[in-house]
Formats: structure tokens, sequence, C-alpha cells
């Protein structure tokens, strides 16, 4: 590390050299990377040129997970056919944890000890740094967070390591990572933090730490450690298209861990906030087409009936701007903060509707299980696009790329929606337009334009002009997609 240091610092100062040849007149501003702004950035004297020290210190904490659980066979056709049920195989798999208290309670992901993501393994199996192996109990798990306690019972005081504050942490902080990759135990690996906020995934926790170090199948489970020995995230999931570790691994939060750990020791039940919506982000061009700021606020594409946003009067198409006073962004969603509300909490909402700001009163409900709210979002067969030959009508075509129809109880007929339906169907789409680009298809029906309903092609027309008229470069069409739940919206780039 002392000699890449070096010459990093040697390039830096030859760079500073060749500015001062060049000339530049004083006052001239000095370029983010100038050695002079640098010597405060670069890692101090005492930086770790080695992780030798801390793994010795932090390594007797982690262990390997080892579990075994019957998991059912999927039933073949023939065999359904025959009257025969589900067969069950006995399956194995291996993870990582790490103690945190001498008594023996123990943190992993869910999905570690749960291998078919429901039920609970018949076994579990744990295994120190020595190579002391215990079995083990569940204590309690959360599959919402991707959490489970395991406790082991030992003779002798356990050595165990503590949660730091994740809250802290920041982008280009060295971490390292202890596991059990492909069952190869007491692996440890180092990187920076990539991201420290990364939105991936959807439900109620949906942001992680991003890291480059080396995370790989086994790692689940297994904690990230800052330089002061902290576990500030717990490794979760990667990005592997190849099958192995590309350089973006995540980790959960220890200040998401924290609260439902603490929970599952004390054997409190873990309740959730939940308002019964389906959210999209308000992308750049939907934010332009309303003139609203970029990265704030997400839209409602689906409002559960009978839940409570449905009970509030919320509306697909609402652009919900903040939560109980918490502004709604990228890296803080609207379930993210709706989750740590209690269960029967009345909380107001900041709504853009139709352009014009609400304010909602809301009481939130408690989140339904996975099982349940796979339920509540499963959708139907996608019906058929009946319309190659039809011919659009109005703007849309020069302005946006795509033919559209006035709705018909004809055409309602044929694309299997209730004949009550109003809106423009697209009969046909530009291939080399935004609309293509966004995934727009014959048979999908506008059903608003700029957040206002319109009943066929006029209305959308008159949607076009208006944001023409004022500039706009994009218009934001709301669409429903035969056989599917809820609605989608998208924003388009008008044609000059």
């Amino acid at each position: 590390m002392r000699y890449a240091y070096g010459v990093t610092s040697a390039l830096l100062l030859g760079g500073a050299a060749i500015s001062l040849v060049t000339g530049l007149p004083a006052g001239a501003q000095i370029a983010q990377n100038d050695d002079s702004q640098m010597r405060s950035a670069v890692p101090r004297p005492g930086a770790p040129e080695s992780f030798a020290d801390l793994t010795a210190q932090l390594q007797p904490a982690v262990v390997n997970i080892s579990v075994r659980q019957k998991v059912q066979v999927p039933t073949s056709p023939l065999a359904q056919v025959m009257g025969q049920g589900g067969q069950a195989r006995l399956a194995e798999g291996a993870g990582s944890g790490f103690i945190i208290s001498a008594d023996g309670y123990i943190v992993t992901n869910n999905h570690v000890i749960s291998l078919d993501q429901q039920g609970v393994a018949d076994t579990i199996s744990v295994k120190l740094a020595d190579g002391t192996e215990y079995d083990a109990r569940l204590i309690g798990r959360d599959q919402d967070s991707d959490i489970a306690l395991l406790k082991i019972d030992a003779t002798a005081p356990l050595p165990f390591v503590k949660f730091g504050d994740s809250g802290k942490a920041r982008a280009g902080d060295w971490v390292i990572a202890i596991g059990n990759p492909f069952g190869l135990g007491g692996t440890v690996t180092s990187g920076i933090i990539s991201s420290i906020n990364r939105n991936a995934g959807s439900g109620a926790y949906n942001h992680y730490i991003q890291t480059d170090a080396a995370i790989n199948s086994g790692n689940s489970g297994g904690p990230m450690f800052d330089m002061a020995g902290n576990v500030i995230g717990i490794n979760n999931w990667i990005v592997a298209p190849a099958g192995g570790n590309v350089g973006i691994g995540f980790a959960i939060p220890s200040d998401t861990a924290k609260p439902i750990v603490a929970k599952l020791m004390s054997g409190k039940a873990i309740t959730r906030g939940f308002l019964g919506l389906q959210m999209q982000p308000v992308s750049d061009e939907i934010a332009d087409s309303l003139g609203l700021p970029h990265d704030k606020g997400e839209l409602v594409r689906l409002v559960v009936p009978g839940s409570p946003g449905a009970k509030a009067g919320l509306r697909s198409g609402d652009i919900v701007l903040k939560v109980a006073g918490s502004e709604v962004t990228t890296n803080r969603t609207l379930s993210a903060i709706v989750a740590d509300i209690a269960p029967g909490t009345q909380i107001p909402l900041d709504v853009v509707r139709q352009g014009k700001p609400v304010t909602i009163q809301v009481t939130v409900a408690r989140r339904p299980s996975q099982q349940e709210m796979a339920q509540l979002g499963a959708g139907q067969p996608e019906g058929t696009n009946p319309l190659e030959n039809a011919r659009g009508q109005g703007l849309a075509g020069a302005a946006l790329g795509l033919q559209v129809l006035d709705m018909t109880p004809e055409i309602a007929v044929q694309l299997r929606v209730p004949g009550s339906t109003r809106g423009a169907v697209i009969a046909d789409v530009d291939s080399a337009s935004d609309a293509a680009n966004r995934g727009l298809q014959r048979g999908d029906i506008v059903v608003s334009a700029n957040f206002s309903p319109i009943a066929g092609t006029a209305e959308l027309d008159n949607a076009i002009k208006a944001a023409k008229t004022a500039g706009r470069p994009s218009v934001t069409l709301e669409i429903r997609r035969p056989g599917q739940p809820g609605t989608q919206f998208l924003a388009l780039r008008l044609r000059s």
C-alpha cells in the first residue's frame, strides 16, 4: 500500500507541474484532484497496510452455518393426473453468521435457514472458527428484512461482535467481509463501500449498502465490518450474471438490522406499517412533464381495494411527496417510511394530484405477510391485442409515435376489459419512438394524460397541445395493460 500511494502521489505531482507550465491566470479554479487538494483526502499515515490484525480479532465471532430441510418437489403434470401428491426431498445449504452476545445469540439471513423461503430447516448446525460445532435453535425470523436469530448453548462465554452505526458510513470507506463462501469457512475479503443507500428490489426494506468486496454464495448472513471492527452490514445478496462475484454485493445496513434483532431477541412480534399502495419512481421525464423537481416523490400506480390508501381516497396517479413530514426520495421510499410507523397511527400525506397539492389523512395498517402480499398483487393472464389492421387518429402519431383509437364496446370485448373502460387504445407503436423504447405495445390503453383522465383521443390531443404550449418536453401517460393489475405511468418525449 505504501508503494501504491507513492506512485499515486508522484503522478499527481507530475500533473500539478504540467498545470504550472500552462500558465493559468491567478485565481483560476483548482481541479478537484489537484495534489494540494488531495493531500487531506488520500489515506493518511496509519491507514491499514494489512487487515490481518483486525481479522484475527474479529474472526472468532464469525460462524459457518449448515442446514438440512425437507422441501417439496414440484409435482409433474402426469403425477397430478394420476392423483399423486408432491414428494419431499432432503435439501442442504450453507451460509454464514456472527455471534452478538457471549451467551450465544447468532445473527444470519432468513434465507440461510429457510431453503424454500417458507418453512424452516429441520436441523441447523453452527461451526465456530476453532472448529467447535453446536446444534442451534431458531429464536425468531423476519422474512421481510431477511433476518434470523439463532441460539447456541456453550459451556463458556463466546467471542462476540457489536453492531455499529451504518448511518455514519460513507462511499469509499474500507470494509472487510468474513464468511463461508462455497463452504470455504473463515474466508476474508476486503473492498470499499460503493454506495451507502442503494435502492434495490421492492417492499418494506429495499435499501442496501453496496460493496465491491468479494461476496459469493455462502457469504449470506455474514458480517460486513468497518475499520473499527463494528458490524455495519449483514451480507445479503449479489449481482452475479456469470454465477460468481463481479464486484457488486449488497448488505443489510446495521441501522435496519439492530431494532429487528432486538425484537427477535426479546420475543416481541414484528409489525410494520402498510398503506396498500404499489408505487413507482417519478422519473425525470415525468417530473419535467409536471414541472416538479427531480428525485422527489413516488407515483401511485395501484391502490389495493379495501386498503388504508383506498379508504383515505388515494388514487392511481397521485404523487406522494411527503409522509408524515418526511420527504419521499429515491433513497427513502414511501414503503420504507411507512414500514417504521406503528399500525393504527394516523398520518398526513402531501400529494400532488393532477398538478395541484393536496393533503390526505390516512390511518396506517399492519403490513401483511409475504404470502398475503403475493395474493394481493396476483395478476391475471394477459389479454390479446387484436388491432392488427387498425389506423390511428389524432395528434399522438406525430407527437408520440403512437397510433391510437377511441375505446369502443367492440374493442373492449376483444381486449377482455370491462365495457365501461374509457381511454385511447394503442393500435400501433413506431419502432423508432420513445414509446417503443419504453415498452408500449399494441392493445395498451391510455387512461390518463398528464394525470387527467381521458375518454378517448380528443382528450389525449388536448393534453399534447397543452404540454407543447407550456413548453414541456414530455407528456405523462397512464397505461393500463389488459390482463395485468394496476396501471403504469410513463413520460414520453414529445417530437418537435
